[in-house]
This record gives C-alpha cells, sequence and structure tokens, in this order.
C-alpha cells in the first residue's frame, strides 16, 4: 500500500472539509486506486491527511489528472503558507487498519534510525497489543528508506487512549519497543479529536 502524507498549517477547517467532501464525491469515484484517508486539524491549527492509494502509479495517474489538478488549485488556498507532502511506498497495516469508527486518531510523524528494523517491528502480530490496549483499534506504519515516518493510530475515543497510556507493558514487550522508540527522533503528535475519514466501501 502507499500512502502520501499532507501537512500544513490551516486557518478554515470548515473550508478544507468542504474541498476534501468534495474530492470525494466528485474526483475519488474516478481514482482508480484509491482507498481511503484519514485526516483534520489539530488545535494549534495543523491540517494533516494521510492519504492511501493501492501504489504508487494509481496516485501518480491521478495526480495527472486534470480535474485533480484543478482541485488541488483551488484547496491550496485553504492553507496558510506552505504545504508538505511526504509519499511512503510500503506501509504497514495492523489490527486490521484502523477504523472510521474511531473517536480519535493521533498522527505520530518523526525519524527513526533503523528503517528496516522499524519495518520489521511493525509487521509483527499485534494479538497482545489487542488484549492490552483494547482502545486502540488499529493503524498503519509508513517507513521511507531514510527512516522518516508516519504511523497513525485510531482509538476508540480519546478519554480511552489517554487512559491505556498509563498501563505498562508486558516486560518483553516494552523492551522491544523500548528498543525502537529509542531509535527515533524528531518526534511529533498530531491529535485528531475530530477525524476525518473518507473511503471506498
Amino acid at each position: 500500500m502507499f500512502i502520501q502524507v499532507i501537512q500544513g498549517r490551516c486557518s478554515d477547517a470548515d473550508r478544507l472539509k468542504k474541498q476534501l467532501d468534495l474530492w470525494e464525491q466528485e474526483i475519488g469515484p474516478g481514482a482508480d486506486g484509491w482507498l481511503g484517508s484519514t485526516g483534520g486539524v489539530t488545535d494549534d491549527g495543523t491540517a494533516v491527511a494521510v492519504v492511501r492509494f493501492e501504489s504508487r502509479d494509481a496516485a501518480d495517474r491521478n495526480s495527472a489528472r486534470p480535474e485533480q489538478d484543478a482541485w488541488w488549485r483551488e484547496t491550496e488556498g485553504c492553507y496558510d503558507g506552505e504545504v508538505g507532502f511526504r509519499d511512503y511506498d510500503d506501509a504497514i497495516t495492523w489490527l486490521g487498519g484502523g477504523s472510521d469508527d474511531a473517536g480519535f486518531v493521533q498522527v505520530m510523524r518523526g525519524k527513526v534510525s533503523d528503517a528496516d528494523g522499524f519495518r520489521a517491528f511493525s509487521n509483527q502480530p499485534m494479538d497482545g497489543l489487542k488484549e492490552m490496549r483494547p482502545e486502540i483499534i488499529g493503524g498503519t506504519t509508513a517507513v521511507a528508506d531514510d527512516g522518516d515516518f508516519t504511523q497513525t493510530i485510531y482509538f476508540t475515543s480519546e478519554a480511552a487512549a489517554r487512559e491505556g497510556e498509563k498501563q505498562e507493558m508486558p516486560a518483553d514487550v516494552g523492551e522491544e519497543f523500548q528498543k525502537v522508540m529509542g531509535d527515533m527522533s524528531e518526534i511529533t503528535y498530531l491529535d485528531l479529536r475530530d477525524p476525518w475519514f473518507s473511503g471506498r466501501a
């Protein structure tokens, strides 16, 4: 699965949401390989969208469509200043990949020194996590070869997520998790208290 992350400052969340709804209604049906997106605007006005395609080729074909270009030229005006894009070719889904029923989504972005190790860790079975943190519905992990990563985690609610954060992990899981986390830097957390979902049924 291919993921593109779009991030920028936004002072008019309502206008941006309308543009995203317009894309889903009028442009999305013709976007071959488009799977869906998760996005929203944080309390400090940072807008982020995690857009999923079957492959980079499918995403590139959509980008080349004139209607896509026209839509983006209009949507770009919803942002205050420069908009950042990051592409990931081999995104991983875990615990079903999340759900549109999530009441709270956290997008974690940063750098990891061992991209292959982080991919391997993210590909492990997550049965233990599901038992320990039932409020986590699932998520996606996208890691580039240079170590840049975006992890999107779907929760039943923010209250449940904050309560779950207080729990201690089993020693073996915690040790491995700490090893991976210890190699991370430049971490930012984007909390989406009103997440926006779109996708194909």
